[in-house]
């Protein structure tokens, strides 16, 4: 997810709603956006997914009395 703004000249930001990274700016293009977007690796989604995946993998501890 990003949040995006537009330059009084045209060109345009885009901020990783995520970790809020200024991700690019004064980009000219939204096809050049949609890129630098696609690219963008976000170290607060990683660290998100990578907590997912360990503790899907995770055994559940059951603990019988």
């Amino acid at each position: 997810m990003y949040k995006r703004s537009q330059n009084d000249n045209g060109t345009y930001n885009t901020q990783c709603l995520h970790c809020f990274i200024t991700v690019a700016s004064a980009v000219q293009t939204p096809e050049e956006l949609e890129w630098v977007e696609k690219h963008h690796l976000c170290p607060e989604k990683a660290l998100s997914n990578l907590l997912i995946q360990e503790n899907a993998r995770a055994p559940h501890s059951h603990h019988h009395r």
